[in-house]
């Protein structure tokens, strides 16, 4: 059998499985087991969420023949029917390809029949907000009197593009991002049935990397392992995101505050020829800065920034020797070329010259 990739090996089967969106699970549960089904949801939120995961649980909970809790049994008929790929009582759509009126009006047709397994058949439409203007009229008829035995569950991740028409007609619900502590107990947890090695810096920075999506966070985890080759270690996986390590951001940033250009200009050349990618090198120095101040400025930082203790300590060492001015001068600054960074044909120069304004005293962008 091929590999499957951790993301899809691990998609949640019931509602106790997906991570990090509880006031959604709870909801939901709750509707399955009161039996007040609505014919239309709208589910929004960042990529990697469980968008789509929680809409297929969601799916098979309304038809389980034995549900009791409000997530599906996953040992019944209905249940081992719609884990099946080839079911015709949930259809998932992905509007991005399927935009067009015809589309929305083959489905307004199909809708009459009635499901062949199941009490209910369900329309998952993914991308809901790439429908054309035509699509969406077609689909609001449908959502106005939709048939009994219908549920329509949209998703997206931009849902100030969908029409009014469509919000109004629909329950909605938000799906935020995962914090950083889930992801990497999620991660952790995967990575032990896998039979992973794997320290607990590593596991850390590959669940900030994550930036809330679980299956962000996962894609990268499958890299790294393939790299890695054995036992996960920060090293590792620092080389292959192309992070730098705190140890570099750390004596950058005494250098830069102790005014010492020469010192900067040699960091910035030894990490451009590691091959590192130097607005990634940007990104890092600017949550440095930010790492600082949170220690500077707030009562229980490391509640803010999770960081392990051997780490923490030598941030917090920095931070006492630092001006909270200077360091939101400096953020500020980072900031400020975010944009340009993409664009620059040599980031690398534009992060000494920012650099040289910091030393200097004249910030590059002058408001």
């Amino acid at each position: 059998m091929s590999y499957q990739a951790l993301y899809r090996k691990y998609r949640p089967n019931n509602f106790n499985e997906i991570v990090g969106q509880e006031h959604i699970v709870s909801t939901l549960e709750n509707q399955v087991k009161a039996n007040k089904i609505v014919h239309a949801y709208l589910f929004c939120g960042s990529r990697g969420t469980g968008k789509t995961s929680t809409a297929k649980v969601f799916a098979r909970a309304i038809n389980c023949e034995n549900n009791s809790n409000g997530s599906p049994c996953e040992s019944c008929n209905v249940c081992k029917s719609m884990n099946e790929a080839g079911n015709i009582d949930i259809i998932e759509i992905d509007a991005a390809s399927n935009n067009r009126v015809d589309e929305i009006r083959e489905i307004r047709e199909k809708v009459k029949f009635s499901p062949v397994n199941s009490k209910y058949k369900v329309y998952i439409i993914d991308e809901v907000h790439m429908l054309t203007d035509s699509a969406y009229n077609a689909l609001l008829k449908t959502l106005e009197e939709p048939p009994r035995h219908i549920v329509f569950i949209l998703a997206t991740t931009e849902p100030h593009k969908l029409p009014a028409t469509i919000l109004s007609r629909c329950v909605r619900f938000d799906f935020g991002l995962v914090s950083t502590t889930l992801l990497e107990n999620h991660l952790k947890n995967i990575l032990k049935r896998e039979n992973v090695e794997f320290d607990e810096e590593s596991v850390k920075v590959i669940a900030n990397a994550g930036e809330g999506s679980v299956r962000d966070t996962l894609s990268i985890a499958d890299s790294v392992i393939s790299y890695c080759n054995g036992k996960l270690t920060l090293d590792k996986v620092l080389e292959i995101l192309g992070l730098n390590d705190n140890e570099t951001l750390i004596e950058i940033t005494e250098s830069i505050f102790n005014k010492n250009l020469g010192k900067c200009l040699e960091i910035i050349d030894k990490t451009y020829k590691q091959g590192k990618n130097m607005s990634v090198f940007a990104k890092d120095l600017s949550v440095h800065f930010r790492n600082l101040l949170v220690i500077k400025t707030c009562n229980e930082p490391n509640k803010i920034l999770n960081l392990p203790n051997n780490i923490y300590e030598k941030f917090e060492l920095q931070a006492k020797s630092l001006l909270e001015k200077d360091l939101m001068q400096a953020m500020k600054s980072f900031g400020n070329i975010e944009s340009e960074l993409k664009y620059a044909l040599s980031p690398r120069i534009l992060i000494e010259t920012t650099i040289i304004g910091l030393i200097s005293g004249e910030d590059v962008k002058k408001n």
